[in-house]
């Protein structure tokens, strides 16, 4: 089955419908997550922001991953931490930690909240800490 989208912009093969609109929501949420972090930059000229939204704009291949047993080892407790890459579930965390990443696995965030912690997204991280002071970035 072949069929166009009200918009001619796509064209649906049977199957293949849903593949392409999840890539391009999932662009969209990157777009998104971009322009948020380059208003951030110009409002507040916090240089994180825009290390980060060229982080993000850059080949998803150089994207980070990084494990809860190792932000348990180089974080402290209360502290706040941008991974620009995904954050992974192997191992435990015994202190609270904010946690902000590009993506998290289901298991992270369980482990990240059952410590105490809370994991935040760019516009609520942004919003609190508009000058990048406090935050670092892990990866």
């Amino acid at each position: 089955m072949v069929a166009v989208s009200p918009h001619s912009h796509y064209i649906y093969l049977g199957n293949f419908e849903y593949p392409f609109v999840l890539h391009m929501f999932a662009q969209t949420v990157i777009d998104n997550t971009i322009w948020t972090l380059r208003n951030a930059f110009k409002r507040n000229k916090a240089p994180i922001w825009r290390a980060l939204q060229e982080e993000l704009a850059g080949p998803r291949a150089n994207r980070r991953e990084i494990n809860v047993r190792r932000l348990a080892q180089i974080t402290k407790a209360n502290e706040v931490v941008v991974v620009p890459g995904k954050v992974l579930g192997t191992g435990s965390l015994g202190h609270k930690l904010t946690v902000c990443a590009f993506s998290i696995s289901e298991t992270a965030a369980k482990k990240i909240i059952e410590s105490g912690g809370k994991v935040v997204t760019f516009d609520d991280l942004i919003n609190k800490h508009p000058d990048g002071k406090g935050v670092r970035i892990i990866g």
